[in-house]
C-alpha cells in the first residue's frame, strides 16, 4: 500500500526503552535481536536502493489496457542489469491525489538506477505503454539496506509469494532533520514489534529532484490484507501518527495511501512467459 506520515518511540520487540538512546541511522532497518545482540553476531547489511513511481490514469483502464502497461513495467527487469526485485499493480483506494497505480523496483546501487531513467527500453515503454494511459507519475527514490542474504535482497522466497505493499512518502518542512530522524527511528521501534505481520521494510531520504514534495520514502511489505489492516487499525500505529502530526514542522500526505495485491504481479510474469517463448520461436 501507499501514503505519508512520521513518528516517535513507542513499541518494539525489546520495549520500548531499548530504541530510547540507539543511533538514529537514517535509510536502515534493523530487527530487535539485532539490537540486543553484541556487535559481532549482527547479521551483515547490504545497501540497496528503492525506487517508486505511482501514476495518475487520465480515465478508467479496461482489463486489456491495464494487462498491458503493466506488463511492459514488469519486463524492464528483463531489460537491463542492476534491477533485483519489482512490486507492481492497481492502487486500491481513492485518495485525493487520484494515483491509480503503483511501480517499484529495487536497485543494487545509484548507478543502476541512473542508467534505468535513461534506458531505451524503459523511455520507450512510458512513451508507447505507459503516457497513452497516464497523465501524471511521482517518482521518489532513496537508500537503505536490508539483511545480506540472497532471499532478503532480492525479496524472494515463500514470505514474498503474497502479500501487500505499503508506501508511505513523508515531508518535513523547516529543515527538520531532527524531527526527520526522531520519526524514522520510532517507525523502525514500532514496526519491530509486529514481527507476525511484516515480512520487510526500508526506509530513506529521497534523493529524487523531480519530487522535492516529499523528503522521505518508506516501503513495508506486509504477509497479507488482514495483516496490513491489523497494523493500520493498531492503537501503536494510531499513536505514532498522532504524536507525529502534533510536532511542527512536518506535513502529512494522507491522500497517497494506496495498497495493491500481487495478483497482478503474477499475471504479469505469466504474460512475460509467454513473451519470451513467442521471440525463442521467432529465433
Amino acid at each position: 500500500m501507499f501514503s505519508g506520515v512520521s513518528g516517535s518511540v513507542y513499541r518494539s520487540n525489546g520495549g520500548a526503552d531499548s530504541w530510547v538512546g540507539r543511533k538514529k541511522n537514517r535509510g536502515v532497518t534493523v530487527s530487535a535481536s539485532e539490537e540486543q545482540s553484541s556487535n559481532s553476531d549482527l547479521p551483515k547489511r547490504r545497501k540497496i536502493v528503492e525506487h517508486v513511481c505511482l501514476l495518475k490514469s487520465k480515465k478508467d483502464l479496461s482489463d486489456e489496457e491495464e494487462k498491458v502497461m503493466l506488463d511492459y513495467l514488469y519486463t524492464t527487469q528483463y531489460q537491463m542489469r542492476g534491477i533485483v526485485a519489482i512490486s507492481l499493480g492497481r492502487i486500491g483506494n481513492q485518495n485525493p491525489e487520484k494515483y491509480s497505480y503503483a511501480f517499484y523496483l529495487r536497485f543494487q546501487r545509484k548507478e543502476d538506477l541512473v542508467k534505468f531513467y535513461q534506458h531505451p527500453f524503459y523511455l520507450g515503454v512510458l512513451k508507447d505503454h505507459v503516457s497513452p494511459y497516464c497523465h501524471e507519475l511521482l517518482n521518489v527514490d532513496y537508500e537503505s539496506e536490508v539483511e545480506d542474504d540472497i532471499l532478503p535482497i532480492f525479496r524472494k522466497g515463500e514470505e514474498f509469494n503474497f502479500g501487500v505493499e505499503f508506501v508511505l512518502l513523508i515531508s518535513f518542512i523547516n529543515n527538520a532533520s531532527d524531527h526527520a530522524e526522531d520519526a524514522l527511528v520510532s517507525l523502525e521501534g514500532l514496526l519491530m514489534g509486529f514481527p507476525s505481520l511484516i515480512v520487510q521494510s526500508t526506509q530513506g531520504m529521497n534523493f529524487d529532484p523531480s519530487s522535492k514534495e516529499y523528503t522521505h520514502g518508506v516501503v513495508i511489505r506486509f504477509r497479507s490484507f488482514d495483516a496490513f489492516e491489523i497494523f493500520i487499525g493498531s492503537s501503536e500505529y494510531k499513536d505514532w501518527v498522532v504524536r507525529s502530526c502534533s510536532k511542527d514542522p512536518m506535513r502529512i500526505s494522507t491522500g497517497i495511501l494506496a495498497h495493491f495485491l500481487l495478483l497482478l504481479t503474477s499475471m504479469c510474469r505469466s504474460l512475460c512467459r509467454n513473451m519470451l517463448k513467442r521471440c525463442l520461436r521467432r529465433l
